[in-house]
């Protein structure tokens, strides 16, 4: 190891043993700060060039144990929110998760939401829409999916691939059996305002919206992509196809770039997180789930002192049984 790798492995030994002493509150502070950083906020003048796809460090294999370490402090301070959101069953979060393919997606809602109660949590995958979807609007399919009161849901993928897969391919928007007099120059933004609508009904409606972009260079992904060929263990998650969609990635950055200035706005924000470190990204999803849910101002229902006194004879019944 370098002199300077050590040396930062160093810094983040001591700023990880300050994490353990703080409290609560501080910890959320501290995750606030981290994920300002990739918040698009309002996406107007949005550039995706402007952001990094590599971590501010990189601790190589020797800092793995302090990272995870990290990481489950948020997988940690996460669970305890979520099961305050799923008792007071008032708000919802929806979390999107858009990028390139060997990104690290699937890893990321894994590990981030590892600590998360199944009972409060649901994900969807969307694929290619099937004929029925295709018989309603674009956003209908989606819709069948969002969060109840209480839950966070995950959509891998979602309404916005009909801003981006559909809009590098508008082949694919010819098949949708959308009247041809609709299909204008402007259909594009169009989807945009329907989806900022969208998203402003869910906010009014109690349920906050999270999305996240997770920026891998394409030098990692090729990275990635050989890893997947070479190891049998994960040659089900590679095909041709994948390697073709590598061919337009021109045309996805600058659908990217369009979507995420047109639709991230202060109450749904765009996060672009480096994703060429998928730990590091972890971190930071964890960090900006933790700062939604903080802002929910979030606590336990409380009890009547009715119900309190009809607990605590219940309790006394309890211990006056004869074992």
């Amino acid at each position: 190891m370098s002199k300077s790798n050590k040396k930062e492995l160093n810094d983040y030994e001591e700023n990880l043993i300050d994490l353990a002493t703080l409290s609560k509150k501080e910890l959320i502070q501290r995750a606030k700060k981290f994920s300002k950083q990739y918040n698009v906020g309002d996406g107007d003048g949005f550039k995706l060039k402007d952001y990094e796809t590599k971590a501010s460090f990189n601790l190589g294999e020797e800092g793995k144990p302090l990272v995870n370490q990290t990481l489950q402090m948020g997988v940690d301070a996460l669970a305890a929110m979520q099961d305050i959101l799923y008792a007071q069953d008032k708000w919802s979060l929806l979390l999107v998760f858009q990028a390139m393919d060997a990104a690290g997606k699937d890893g990321a809602i894994k590990h981030v939401m590892s600590g998360v109660n199944p009972q409060g949590c649901q994900v969807f995958s969307f694929k290619a829409p099937s004929s029925e979807d295709l018989d309603h609007d674009f956003l209908w399919r989606c819709q069948k999916h969002l969060p109840e009161r209480g839950r966070i849901g995950i959509f891998n993928r979602s309404y916005y691939e009909e801003v981006l897969v559909v809009r590098v391919h508008e082949a694919i928007l010819k098949g949708q059996k959308l009247p041809e007099k609709l299909i204008t120059k402007d259909i594009w933004e169009e989807r945009f305002q329907d989806i900022r609508n969208f998203e402003k009904y869910l906010a009014r409606n109690g349920t906050i919206v999270l999305k996240f972009f997770l920026n891998v260079s394409k030098k990692e992904q090729k990275k990635r992509f050989i890893e997947r060929v070479d190891d049998p263990d994960k040659n089900w998650k590679f095909s041709a196809a994948d390697a073709k969609e590598r061919g337009y990635w021109d045309d996805y950055q600058h659908a990217y770039q369009d979507l995420i200035k047109n639709t991230s706005t202060k109450k749904s924000p765009w996060y672009v997180i480096p994703a060429d470190n998928k730990s590091y990204a972890r971190i930071a999803i964890a960090s900006a789930i933790i700062t939604a849910l903080d802002e929910m101002d979030l606590e336990y229902p409380k009890v009547s002192a009715e119900k309190i006194t009809e607990l605590q004879a219940v309790k006394q019944a309890l211990l006056n049984e004869k074992d």
